[in-house]
């Protein structure tokens, strides 16, 4: 299941900007933060892929999720501009952004190149 965050769940789980200026991610596994919008048609597209996702996943990457409206500041902190963005954050490596709604198999490629986990 995706989880959804705010921000205060956004600095114990991910990431505590407030602290650390150099990236330092907190999850024992890597994660997907995926910054979307009610509102947003490419968003609800996503959705159901990311959950789908979390099931094939489970134990192996936390898939969260961030509303725009509700997280202003956790979106200017990230420079989100356009949605859906999805922040990939490896295991002692720097997260990297990737933007709009991506087909399944590129996520999973991503999840395999980036957060370097197999399925």
């Amino acid at each position: 299941m995706t989880e959804l965050l705010s921000k205060d769940s956004f600095l114990e789980k991910v990431f505590n900007y407030e602290e650390n200026k150099e990236w330092e991610f907190k999850g024992e596994i890597p994660a997907i933060i995926d910054f979307y919008a009610d509102w947003c048609g490419p968003c609800k597209t996503l959705s159901p892929i990311l959950e789908q996702l979390s099931e094939q996943y489970e134990g192996k990457v936390k898939i969260y999720k961030v509303d725009t409206e509700a997280e202003k500041e956790l979106s200017a902190m990230f420079g989100i501009r356009s949605i859906p963005s999805m922040l990939f954050c490896p295991i002692n490596e720097d997260p990297q952004m990737a933007n709009g709604a991506l087909p399944k198999k590129q996520i999973e490629e991503i999840i395999g190149n980036v957060l370097k986990v197999k399925n």
